[in-house]
């Protein structure tokens, strides 16, 4: 029987069995990764599902949980129809939770969820285009619901996938306008408390992961204000959570801007927000930016100190309070960011085993980290006097370039290239320089 809007979904609580909401979260992500998809559910996501404020999942969660339970049409799962949570039947259903609004306002607030939700999964073009319909501020209701708290963090996660796959350079100008238009839905005010809460940590999220698309395409001085306002949003929320992603990212972009003080005290302040989440991952990534800041100042004790302590922090596994942000964070990428240590120290040879185990590890799925990875991996080995196998890893990584565009992947490997140029007599060294000066 499918759960309304107001009943928990003790179907789907029955389907988890024994797993805790983590452990079953991870099980979701694994069944996505099988077939293709990039869903970033948490222990918080399959919480509103089991207390059924989500009635539908979207179509990406839907075609995940199909295949974890194969034969299962959506009320099987104890979800409502999806015709009966959007569109007109939405408008009809008395307990739809637009009943409160005139049905003009209902059919606008379906236009803007649409609009957040679509595209995604067949190119970049198509997917970035169906961002820019947010733009259209003069569509928005009067007063913001949960269907339009639903769509800013549905936005959140379709352009960390897109990103995922594409990198940040398509993305960046067309995920601008749906973060002007949370901002407006957060003016506009909402019906209620909690629902203005979401808005709040929506709205702050979109604007990271907006900032987070202007750094990863060298944008850095917007990226840095779409920091700086997510971390206004986070202080007037009174939301720890998103204040300590905010630091995260200011620490990062800090770092590659060669600000290395401002690293470590931006990764300092975000521990300080994070204490009280219990969260360990997050306080490994936060003790990997300082290590980072620290390494750009030259000081090798206090940057071992630090990745001692994201050692520490990320053995003690995965936690109910991570945040639904972190699902990039695991082996691979504290490999990587460890590496990104040792190359600041100057120790490339060490660094290039680090920057290796990161671009094994990594789902290939994941098409803009494994170029990362591997770009790295070919800055340390040509900076460690190995230019063959530099090469080779140039070579990988302008493979992957055809699918993904990412300024920072691009300068990095435009930087192997220049410290190549002396070994180009070496056949696959001048055969990597020539397809890379074509390129």
């Amino acid at each position: 029987m499918a759960a309304s809007p107001h009943s928990p979904n003790s179907t789907f609580r029955r389907l988890r069995g024994q797993h805790s909401p983590a452990e079953f979260a991870a099980l979701v992500r694994r069944a996505a990764k099988e077939i293709g998809e990039t869903v970033s559910c948490d222990a918080r996501y399959i919480g509103r599902v089991e207390s059924g404020e989500i009635r539908c999942p979207n179509y990406a969660y839907e075609r995940v949980f199909r295949h974890m339970f194969p034969g299962r049409a959506l009320a099987d799962l104890g979800f409502s129809p999806r015709e009966s949570v959007r569109g007109r039947s939405a408008q009809r259903d008395p307990s739809s939770v637009l009943t409160h609004r005139s049905p003009s306002s209902a059919k606008e607030s379906d236009v803007l969820r649409r609009a957040f939700m679509a595209g995604g999964s067949a190119t970049v073009a198509a997917a970035t285009l169906s961002l820019t319909l947010l733009g259209d501020t003069r569509r928005l209701p009067s007063r913001a619901g949960e269907s339009e708290a639903d769509a800013v963090e549905d936005a959140v996660r379709q352009i960390r996938l897109l990103d995922d796959r594409h990198g940040a350079d398509a993305l960046y100008r067309r995920a601008a306008e749906p973060l002007r238009t949370a901002y407006a839905l957060l003016d506009a005010g909402a019906t209620r408390q909690s629902t203005e809460d979401r808005l709040h940590s929506g709205a702050g999220e979109l604007a990271v992961s907006v900032g987070w698309l202007a750094h990863d395409s060298g944008r850095f001085d917007d990226a840095r204000s779409h920091y700086a306002e997510a971390l206004a949003t986070a202080r007037v929320a009174r939301d720890a959570g998103l204040e300590a992603h905010a630091f995260s990212n200011m620490a990062f972009l800090a770092r590659d801007r060669w600000r290395s003080r401002e690293a470590v005290r931006a990764a300092q302040a975000g521990r300080r927000a994070a204490r009280s989440l219990g969260s360990p991952r997050l306080l490994s990534l936060l003790a990997l930016r300082e290590a980072g800041g620290w390494a750009g100042l030259g000081d090798r004790r206090a940057c071992e100190e630090a990745l001692t302590r994201a050692h520490t922090e990320f053995s003690r596994g995965e936690s109910d309070a991570d945040p639904e942000w972190m699902s990039f964070f695991g082996q691979a990428e504290l490999e990587s960011l460890e590496a990104r240590c040792w190359s600041s120290l100057g120790e490339h040879a060490r660094a290039a085993r680090h920057a290796r185990r990161a671009a094994d590890l990594q789902d290939p799925h994941f098409a803009r980290n494994v170029a990362l990875y591997t770009a790295e991996l070919a800055g340390d080995l040509a900076r460690a006097g190995a230019p063959d196998e530099a090469a080779w890893a140039g070579g990988r990584v302008l493979d992957l370039l055809a699918e993904v565009q990412s300024t920072r992947v691009r300068s990095m490997l435009s930087e192997t290239a220049d410290t190549l140029v002396p070994h180009q007599r070496s056949p696959r060294v001048g055969a990597f320089l020539t397809r890379h000066a074509t390129a």
